[in-house]
């Protein structure tokens, strides 16, 4: 098939970090006037950067949040509080900069792109760029959410959006999503893919009731039992089980990486995404900056799963790209000690050796 194609010639794109910026890092974060390593995960920030961009002195690119709308047909199942309306309004309100990621990104002078993967109808605001690859997805518990090809075709939306923000110069990207029951798509799709209960992997999403919630598993299961996806192939998974939105960011992971810039994580529903990037493309998990642990049940168990450490667990839960956006607050702080701290020498201070 083509697309599978297309989406190897991509993946095939991505190279290693600079090995030699990484370790030239370390050594500037040594020479600083501070206890070695005492800025823990922000120092690690860094040295990514340093890697990820080639360049020892690293510094923060333009940025975009990209986030990803679809909606999802097993919302008929009576799977969340709200009707699957909302994730249309939400994007309007994107267009608008009315939403909450919108408010966080303007502090940092970081653009939000609303992207109608798949909602039930197109996108109006100008600043929404519609690239539907169908109007819902279907019923999982009836059968697959989509086709393969559709999966694979969601995948690249991701990947063309990517290469034409960067074509802009956009040099640092940071993944959300908005779709009406996507909490019980990537419940779904972690399930199958971290071979856990669908009990574990699933929680409240945006306020469902403890009935609510039997709802969701019921339908979970019913899901991977009506569709057998098979958990060595993340796109029949996503085909199956997944929504549009997941889809979206999967690519939006791996070009990313194929553009040796990197894409920041935010909550759950963003963690699954690139769970199954990091499966199918192994080489763009380097590029991955997690943000936060999602207050969602499972939100620490993916972060363990691609073996990553979160800087922020406050209990965020919203989507959009809202925990994202905090990493640029962290990426602030720590290129600001980076770039300024005096050395040892210049502070007067005798200098830390590393111990055994």
């Amino acid at each position: 098939m083509q697309l599978e194609e297309d989406l190897i010639n991509r993946i095939q794109r991505i190279q290693p970090l600079d090995a030699k910026a990484m370790e030239a890092a370390w050594q500037h974060w040594d020479s600083l006037c501070k206890p070695l390593r005492a800025m823990g995960l922000l120092e690690e920030m860094v040295v990514q950067l340093a890697g990820i961009y080639g360049d020892p002195s690293p510094k923060l690119g333009k940025s975009a949040v990209i986030v990803m709308g679809a909606d999802n047909g097993v919302v008929e199942e009576g799977v969340t509080q709200t009707g699957s309306e909302v994730t249309a309004q939400v994007l309007e309100n994107m267009g608008d900069h009315m939403s909450s990621v919108c408010i966080m990104a303007d502090l940092h002078g970081t653009e939000v792109i609303p992207v109608n993967v798949g909602m039930l109808v197109d996108g109006k605001h100008p600043r929404i760029i519609n690239k539907p690859v169908k109007y819902g997805t279907d019923n999982m518990t009836k059968g697959p959410a989509m086709s393969r090809e559709e999966a694979l075709r969601g995948i690249l939306v991701g990947v063309e959006t990517v290469d034409q923000l960067y074509s802009q110069g956009y040099r640092l990207f940071l993944t959300g999503e908005m779709g009406i029951g996507n909490t019980t798509t990537s419940s779904a799709c972690a399930s199958v893919l971290l071979h856990q209960p669908v009990e574990t992997m699933t929680g409240r999403g945006a306020g469902l009731s403890s009935q609510g919630l039997k709802k969701k598993i019921a339908a979970i299961t019913k899901a991977i039992e009506v569709n057998q996806p098979d958990p060595e192939d993340v796109v029949d998974v996503l085909a199956k089980v997944g929504g549009l939105d997941i889809a979206g960011m999967i690519g939006c992971y791996i070009g990313a990486a194929s553009h040796r810039t990197p894409v920041v994580i935010d909550g759950f529903i963003s963690s699954v995404a690139a769970y199954m990037a990091s499966v199918l493309a192994p080489g763009a998990k380097e590029y991955m900056v997690p943000a936060h642990c999602s207050a969602e049940p499972a939100g620490q168990l993916m972060l363990d799963a691609l073996g990553m450490k979160a800087p922020l667990h406050g209990g965020m839960r919203l989507g959009e790209g809202t925990g994202g956006v905090t990493v640029l607050s962290l990426y602030g702080y720590a290129l600001a000690i980076y770039h300024k701290m005096p050395s040892f020498a210049q502070g007067n201070v005798e200098e830390y050796t590393h111990q055994n």
